[in-house]
């Protein structure tokens, strides 16, 4: 199938986070293009204020390398804007004559800064901060200046300010308001900073209003409204942003304060989409990075069509490390209106922490020198939770780790999704390092160390590490068994290195501690040797061809078949064969178990041959750890959906997977409709025909501890379902330790990485095809003698 050309106007945060989303959905779907104007690759604009402080240097603010669009087939074009989108013959100009075609267009176009339109701004030494080269220009100054004015009192005018402090200069920060950072902080808690960076040796100049910059050709100085002065070498202007609109504006594209754009982020403009800071979305536009983190996730599902619920919106919360002092805001800060809060002030200890309810729901906090409970707060305003006086009162409180919301994520699931660091990683990360604070866990593993959006999250997790009810343990690379220093991955590497061919060879040649290894390495060693070579298991364990061997004896003594019924649908004649050996060898029980299949009880171990030959249908095989029976909702009469077509996708499995062994057993569904008959997301692999399409899950469990697969993709067509299920189960085969179930296996992969592995083509074709080999070599091992 031919790749859609899909062009992104823009490379900063909003537009890469857009393509790496697309990619890790689906690899395959577009031929990608980016244009930025500026001649760098992504970068961070969030840790231009890191840099400028002397926390890191410029190359760390470099989110993808040149390299990852090569490896990935994207065609950068940096330092080129594009002038015109021409909607009717899909095409766009650039400044530079390029005329580029497109499938689809994404708008990241991302905001401006703000300049005060008064007197002398266009004077040198006046500047904004939203650049490179903006901080570079700065840093420069700093050398050769020693008085520096911020117009701006919020968050970006404060952290440009504290950065031109560190760098030696007077700073003074001029703010309208009587109040600074007025959209993050209520009164008291931006009273309280404001009291602690003067104490640092900062200085304010509240409910100013700059009126005309002084000097010559350079600035000297800023007048106000009210007639005072201020000198200054250099003014840094921080006082908003304004979305980067003009591009859609000229190309006929609805604007408002933004891109107009719905609940899947379409423009007015069919096959135009926009996100980020330049996107307006029911009024809102977002200047903060999780909003357009998450915008990006529901684009790249729509454009990949994968299931979404569309963008709802998002609730804005702050977490900042403000010269040392740590601040948290989320949701409605004002009191007021209907709305009350609670209130705690600790003068001794500089901390503040409010919390305002909506009757009994939590809408909105401002914390302030404590901000640890700042997590579960938010969890509360997310939630939309009821709340009790009691509950109330806790939310102001430390935490109990145990009751933390970060205890029940999986180990997969994203805790800093700019750096792409999971749950288990931090997990492994404390404990294998030995991390005590979340500073250490941020140079440790990147985690917060570009938004830091999830610092709260990061600190949350932490202390639950640290708390007596956490007894998890992340596997760290030790030996799998006492008799040997191997792990198992080395195991596996030294086996096919070495081409060892037995357990013998495998435990004299890797200097196994004991000679006759213990039951853990035994079984592992078998199972290795019987994936790297598959005709191991059948010679050493003398299980041969002929279908006698695959009866199953019982307690009693007396043995089982179980006919093999592909799909666990059969024929007339293949039930009348089943009848009368049955009533001819005296069967004592019949039974359909509860994997579909007709189960033949109580026979005698003389007449199993002659009842296989009578039967004249092959049985099912059992032994070890297989792919069980696969489930399927054929017989279940609560609906009238057509079944025809998971039916004959089980089958076409149930063949194409004979006799292979697995890791651990695996149980697999098909179920034809939503109504789910075969409970395919309890299953280890499973997929669902749902609107036209399948939805694929993965790591379900229907067994003591049941739990819900995760959704793998969505496809079209049986055939993309028959590739996704046979590449997984391959890939799962490759990758998974002994014994290690699917949910263990994608945790420890995560998701993501399993996506990406299957959506890249030549990757799956890869595994296909040793899948292939594999079953191919096990039946020749099972011709019948």
């Amino acid at each position: 199938m031919k790749k859609q050309k899909l062009v992104i106007i823009g490379n900063g945060m909003a537009g890469i986070r857009c393509v790496e989303n697309i990619l890790r959905e689906d690899s395959g779907v577009f031929e990608i293009s980016m244009f930025g104007s500026e001649p760098h690759t992504s970068y961070s604009r969030l840790m231009l204020s890191s840099v400028l402080q002397g926390e890191t240097s410029l190359s760390d603010l470099m989110i993808r390398p040149d390299n990852w669009y090569k490896e990935h087939n994207i065609q950068l074009f940096t330092g080129e804007t594009v002038l015109y989108i021409d909607k009717v013959s899909k095409t766009l100009k650039t400044d530079r004559n390029r005329e580029v075609a497109y499938d689809k267009l994404i708008l990241a176009t991302g905001s401006s800064p703000f300049m005060l339109p008064i007197t002398g701004a266009d004077k040198e030494g006046v500047l904004s901060f939203r650049t490179i080269e903006d901080c570079e220009r700065l840093i420069n100054m700093a050398e050769d200046y020693t008085k520096a004015v911020v117009i701006g009192g919020g968050l970006l005018g404060l952290e440009a300010a504290r950065g031109l402090f560190n760098l030696g200069m007077e700073t003074d920060v001029v703010h309208i308001s009587n109040h600074i950072m007025g959209r993050q902080l209520d009164e008291q808690a931006s009273l309280m900073l404001q009291e602690e960076l003067e104490a640092q040796g900062m200085n304010f100049l509240l409910e100013k209003e700059a009126e005309e910059i002084l000097g010559n050709e350079r600035v000297e100085g800023i007048r106000f409204k009210d007639g005072s002065i201020v000198k200054a070498d250099v003014v840094v202007m921080a006082v908003g942003i304004k979305p980067n609109i003009q591009l859609a504006e000229v190309s006929g594209i609805e604007t408002k304060k933004g891109i107009v754009v719905d609940d899947l982020l379409k423009t007015s403009v069919s096959d135009i989409y926009a996100v980020g800071e330049c996107a307006e979305h029911k009024g809102m536009v977002y200047g903060l990075v999780q909003p357009l983190y998450e915008q990006g996730e529901v684009l790249a599902k729509h454009l990949c069509e994968q299931q979404t619920e569309g963008y709802k919106g998002s609730l804005l919360y702050t977490q900042l490390k403000i010269s040392g002092v740590d601040v948290f805001s989320a949701g409605h800060i004002d009191s007021g209106l209907g709305k009350k809060a609670i209130h705690y002030h600790n003068e001794v200890e500089s901390v503040y922490k409010k919390v305002v309810f909506d009757g009994s729901k939590a809408v909105g906090t401002v914390m302030f020198g404590d901000t640890r409970a700042g997590p579960l707060v938010l969890d509360a305003i997310v939630k939309n939770k009821v709340l009790s006086s009691q509950d109330k009162v806790k939310l102001l409180e430390h935490p109990d780790p145990k009751d933390s919301a970060v205890a029940s994520y999986s180990l997969d699931k994203q805790i800093c999704t700019c750096n792409s660091v999971s749950k288990g990683a931090i997990i492994q990360a404390v404990q294998q390092k030995n991390l005590t604070t979340a500073e250490q866990v941020k140079e440790c593993t990147k985690a917060s160390s570009s938004c830091g959006g999830c610092k709260p999250v990061v600190s949350e997790l932490l202390a639950y590490i640290q708390s007596e009810d956490f007894d998890q343990k992340i596997a760290s690379e030790s030996p799998f068994c006492p008799c040997t220093t191997l792990t198992e991955d080395e195991l596996v590497e030294q086996i096919q290195i070495q081409d060892l061919t037995n357990s013998n060879e495998v435990m004299k040649q890797l200097g196994w501690k004991n000679s006759n290894g213990c039951v853990t390495c035994q079984l592992a060693i078998d199972y290795y040797l019987g994936m790297i070579h598959p005709d191991y298991e059948v010679e050493n364990q003398d299980l041969r061809g002929d279908e006698e061997n695959k009866a199953i004896v019982q307690r009693d003594g007396y043995y089982a078949v179980v006919p093999q019924l592909y799909g666990g649908e059969m024929t007339i004649g293949q039930l009348k064969n089943i009848t009368n050996a049955a009533e001819r060898y005296s069967i004592s029980q019949v039974a359909i178990g509860n994997d579909q299949r007709i189960h033949l009880l109580g026979l005698k171990q003389e007449d199993v041959p002659h009842f296989c030959e009578e039967l004249n249908i092959p049985l099912s095989y059992s032994y070890g750890n297989r792919i069980e029976p696969i489930r399927t909702d054929i017989g279940n009469h609560e609906c009238q959906c057509d079944k025809q077509e998971a039916l004959h996708l089980a089958q076409v499995l149930e063949k194409k997977t004979e006799l292979l062994q697995t890791p651990y057993r695996m149980k697999v569904g098909i179920s034809s409709c939503v109504h789910n008959g075969a409970r395919a997301t309890t299953k280890d692999l499973g997929a669902i025909r749902v609107g036209g399409k399948w939805e694929i899950y993965i790591g379900g469990n229907s067994g003591r501890r049941a739990r819900s697969g995760q959704l793998l993709c969505v496809v079209e067509h049986k055939e993309q379902v028959e590739r996704m299920l046979l590449g997984c189960l391959q890939y799962y085969r490759k990758s998974a330790r002994y014994l290690e179930r699917t949910w263990h296996w994608m945790e420890r992969l995560s998701l993501v990485h399993i996506r990406e592995a299957l959506f890249d083509q030549d990757l799956c074709d890869d595994l296909l095809q040793s899948l292939e080999a594999d079953v191919a070599q096990r039946r020749d091992c099972f011709v019948p003698i």
